[in-house]
């Protein structure tokens, strides 16, 4: 793993109901390509970063954001380090390792319909683009 520019603290975002301690793995399908098996679990240091990604998420349950914890080595996302954005602006990482629930975040900032529709369409523009490649 490489060097990562922040050491916390770190969030997650998910639609599912999480409990203080509980741990977060690798092995779900990927919210934005859906046929893909995720070999990482993913957070950012950004708590409003991991309030998009849980608007995003799939599922009909509300989007929670979760402070977490790695419980092992993390690198940058190579999704977006580098590859889309030079260095990491969105300050996004990823473990092969668990992540342990510290708390529930309740102040994070919620998109509007519309600005969460316009994520959605671009997403959609990504999977149909073969440039929209997830680095696994």
């Amino acid at each position: 793993m490489s060097d990562a520019l922040d050491n916390g603290p770190f969030f997650h975002g998910t639609k599912a109901d999480l409990l203080v301690g509980e741990l977060l793995t690798a092995g779900f399908r990927s919210n934005y390509r859906p046929e893909v098996v995720m070999n990482h679990i993913y957070f950012t240091a950004l708590a409003d970063g991991a309030g998009l990604a849980a608007e995003l998420a799939a599922g009909e349950r509300e989007p929670r954001v979760y402070e977490v914890q790695p419980v092992g080595a993390y690198e940058n996302d190579p999704n977006v380090t580098d590859k889309k954005f030079p260095g990491n602006p969105t300050r996004s990482y990823r473990s092969t390792e668990p992540l342990r629930v510290v708390a529930e975040v309740e102040d994070w900032t919620r998109l509007s319909p519309e600005a969460l529709q316009a994520w959605r369409d671009r997403i959609a523009v990504l999977r149909a683009d073969e440039r929209g490649e997830i680095i696994n």
